[in-house]
């Protein structure tokens, strides 16, 4: 078949991202403890490239990272020119006789799948396998994994596509969870109350089971991006990645657990969970900025490593926004949002700002149509799969840029009569929100922003909004530069 994606793995992505002028390499040695991560975030923050360390001091291969921690590498990752092009084409491939609802989004995807289906290829040798531990040999020391704050409980790996598989229905799961490593052979496996994988384990335990679980790093940009896409549980990653991509992603046996991983990823770990082990997990900084507690959590002890003959090891900073998971998480708006307007046929367009890490805050624009219709949607999204999870909705005009914070702002602002126009409840929230008085749940806000009309008891008139004339306009544009201005 002929190669229709960019980049067949990450060392292809990276080569992109050098011709592009978008990657630096770091040639002195730099320390994973704490080093690499001051590095990486300074970097973020400068607005600056993706980042190989050549020669981390500790592991025997070099560290990649900042891979996605802008729109422009994003979109490169997705072999798109910009990130509104995935969400215009799914755009254009769902109908709109979908049922609305979260069986619409889930049908929609479906259906995507099975116009543009490319489910992944079996193939009996890979990259991934040239080199091969396995029991003693086994020695997680091999990759230069990170601590990133100064209180963290030790080394973690954070980009590691974790596959399982449901022990009944044999249904894949691909999500991406950080991994603290716990000796040279065992990780903690940090999988959230709400994720999948959790699900799968909790069957396993149920059974008395042994859990399989092989862990991918190092893939190529979009099976990477697809392990963190907020999909239905019933809808397989791979097959996405392969719509993302648009040709099948490849795939192999592994060699000690009864689970497949993507044949041209860097290194492949495989082991089991035990039926009721736990161990503390954590400290962690996490993307919130603040240290998640210690927790238990399950131990994924590691049978075999694999890994290509020079691998490079992938990772990713967690901090206080902005952080490198920017790129992700707009990816990841833009991509839905076709879904989403399913799901949810008020909305006009969403924004998921960075500084509310991505669930905190959602700010909705929506064609307002009758009284309390802005309550409608912030109910509808408080039931909307992971947006569940949002804390703060925010609902304007269709008129109003949902990118433009400082008219949001002005907007919610000036447009609220706290009295009428706040709404309060409590329901679940993320499983690493600090702020909730009890863990996993907490109180909940909506803010109606909208013009308000005497349906909704607003009997005043609502005012104008001042407009310069679209001549007066027209007109200053043309003379600009003879009033001096450059």
């Amino acid at each position: 078949m002929a190669r229709g994606f960019p980049y067949a793995d990450l060392n292809e992505f990276l080569a992109a991202l050098q011709r592009a002028g978008e990657l630096h390499r770091v040639s002195a040695p730099v320390d994973p403890h704490l080093e690499i991560s001051e590095i990486v975030t300074r970097t973020v923050r400068a607005g600056g490239p993706a980042l190989v360390f050549d020669r981390p001091t500790r592991g025997d291969m070099p560290v990649a990272i900042n891979l996605f921690g802008t729109e422009r590498r994003m979109a490169m990752a997705l072999g798109v020119s910009h990130l509104d092009e995935v969400g215009e084409r799914i755009g254009s491939l769902v109908k709109p006789e979908l049922p609305v609802g979260w069986a619409g989004i889930r049908d929609g995807i479906g259906k995507l799948l099975q116009l543009k289906a490319v489910p992944p290829k079996h193939v009996k040798t890979a990259p991934c396998q040239e080199v091969v531990y396995k029991g003693d040999q086994v020695d997680l020391n091999r990759l230069p994994g990170l601590q990133i704050w100064p209180g963290d409980g030790g080394i973690y790996h954070n980009f590691g596509l974790t596959h399982t598989k449901h022990p009944e229905t044999g249904k894949r799961n691909l999500g991406l969870y950080r991994l603290q490593q716990h000796s040279h052979n065992t990780l903690g496996m940090h999988w959230q109350i709400h994720k999948d994988s959790t699900a799968h384990h909790a069957v396993a335990e149920r059974l008395g089971q042994r859990l399989p679980v092989a862990i991918a790093i190092g893939a190529d940009p979009v099976v990477s991006y697809s392990a963190s896409a907020p999909l239905p549980s019933d809808i397989d990653e791979y097959l996405f990645a392969g719509f993302l991509r648009g040709e099948r992603v490849e795939m192999v046996d592994c060699l000690t657990v009864p689970l497949q991983v993507p044949a041209n990823a860097q290194i492949v770990l495989e082991g089991y969970l035990e039926p009721g082990e736990r161990l503390p997990e954590g400290p962690f900084g996490d993307h919130t900025g603040f240290y998640t507690p210690v927790e238990d959590f399950p131990v994924l002890h590691v049978e075999c490593m694999t890994t290509r003959k020079q691998p490079i090891y992938h990772s990713i900073i967690t901090s206080k926004p902005p952080q490198e998971d920017l790129g992700l998480g707009k990816a990841t708006e833009r991509i839905f949002l076709p879904l989403l307007k399913i799901m949810i046929p008020d909305i006009v367009d969403y924004d998921l700002p960075a500084a509310g890490v991505f669930h905190n805050c959602v700010i909705v624009s929506i064609r307002k149509r009758y009284p309390k219709h802005a309550q409608k949607v912030m109910s509808a999204i408080w039931g909307a799969h992971l947006l569940s999870l949002s804390k703060l909705i925010v609902v304007v005009d269709d008129d109003c840029d949902v990118h433009d914070y400082a008219e949001v702002a002005f907007r919610a602002f000036g447009n609220v009569d706290y009295q009428h126009d706040l709404l309060l409840t409590e329901g679940p929230v993320d499983h690493l929100d600090h702020s909730s008085y009890q863990q996993f749940w907490g109180g909940k806000a909506g803010l109606d922003a909208t013009r308000k009309g005497p349906a909704e008891g607003y009997h005043r008139g609502w005012p104008e909004e001042m407009v310069m004339s679209p001549e007066v306009v027209a007109r200053v544009d043309k003379r600009w530069r003879e009033y001096g201005f450059k």
